[in-house]
């Protein structure tokens, strides 16, 4: 049976509707959809086919997509994709080959993760503390950060700036840390665009599970913070 076409269009408020097989989604500009429990297999398959994934959602699709809804169910929060690659068996190569958009503009968007969920989930996060208060002799920089904690103005960022954001996350700083957020910063600087975390590995010839040991808290609340790049959700 001939599937019918997928429509798009801009509503008001910088929201918009997806329809697929004569069923509407509420979505936002960045096709999320509003309300994760509105989503449903037919979401991720019309999805699938918006963002040009061609031959449609195969096994290891749904492995990935039903693994991310479960485990948010059950904890609340989005798994890592360490975890992701490491429940359904699959490299970051191959999940790159599944989601060429990226986990989260791929893999967690098709699974249907509410934009309003993911900010309350994804970036959940102690506040850090202040820091002690500086000598006279001493000057201080301010940098100007979002409510879910990255820089502003990501020409603002410094290499203190990093040092001072790792610390935070109980990271310590190696080589190889600095050569993953000069990458980041570099492709970021080329392009306009943060690099996904397949890109990252990719061009530092790593493997996922590499970077999850130099960064813990995840690519994207970790490495991407520290790098001082926007957030996806970011309008660059």
């Amino acid at each position: 049976m001939k599937n019918k076409r997928s429509t798009f269009w801009h509503g008001e408020n910088d929201m918009a509707t997806f329809t697929y097989r004569d069923k509407t989604y509420d979505i936002d500009d960045r096709n999320f959809l509003t309300d994760r429990d509105a989503w449903d297999d037919n979401f991720a398959e019309g999805m699938a086919r918006k963002l040009n994934m061609a031959g449609g959602l195969t096994t290891d699709h749904w492995k990935v997509i039903h693994f991310i809804r479960k485990t948010f169910t059950e904890t609340g929060e989005t798994p890592l994709v360490y975890q992701v690659c490491k429940a359904c068996g699959l490299t970051s190569k191959t999940l790159k080959n599944l989601f060429p958009t990226g986990y989260l503009r791929g893999a967690c968007l098709l699974a249907g993760l509410s934009y309003q969920d993911r900010l309350i989930n994804y970036y959940g996060e102690a506040a850090p503390k202040a820091p002690a208060p500086a000598s006279k002799e001493t000057p201080v920089k301010t940098y100007r950060i979002n409510v879910i904690g990255f820089l502003v103005d990501p020409g603002e960022w410094d290499e203190d700036y990093a040092w001072h954001r790792a610390q935070e996350m109980h990271i310590r700083l190696s080589d190889a840390h600095w050569r993953i957020i000069h990458s980041m910063r570099e492709s970021y600087k080329k392009t306009g665009l943060v690099p996904t975390i397949f890109e990252v590995c990719e061009n530092n010839g790593i493997e996922i599970i590499e970077l999850e040991h130099l960064f813990p808290s995840g690519y994207h609340r970790g490495a991407n913070k520290i790098a001082g790049l926007p957030s996806i959700f970011q309008k660059i």
